[in-house]
């Protein structure tokens, strides 16, 4: 299981970072189409994040979505997941 992130400059995106990308694209579409019909964000991210690990668990079982969650706190603290990355 891999992230979603910019590929560094410099270097060719790969095909499974550019499928990536254009998935979050998708994602974004949608999210933005819920806002749009009234769906708060904190409801929209917590049903992301419920299909997201269904489909994890439905792919890979549950032992494995379970050691890839185990490590999502260190990710977000590190800020793999921070889309706007502007200095301060």
């Amino acid at each position: 299981m891999h992230t979603v992130g910019p590929t560094d400059s410099g270097r060719e995106a790969s095909p499974e970072s550019e499928q990536k990308m254009a998935a979050l694209g998708y994602v974004q579409e949608a999210w933005a189409e819920a806002r749009l019909d009234g769906i708060d964000d904190d409801c929209m991210a917590m049903t992301c994040l419920f299909a997201a690990f269904a489909e994890l668990v439905g792919v890979y079982g549950e032992e494995a979505a379970a050691k890839y969650a185990d490590t999502l706190s260190n990710r977000i603290r590190n800020g793999e997941f921070t889309l706007d990355q502007t200095p301060q």
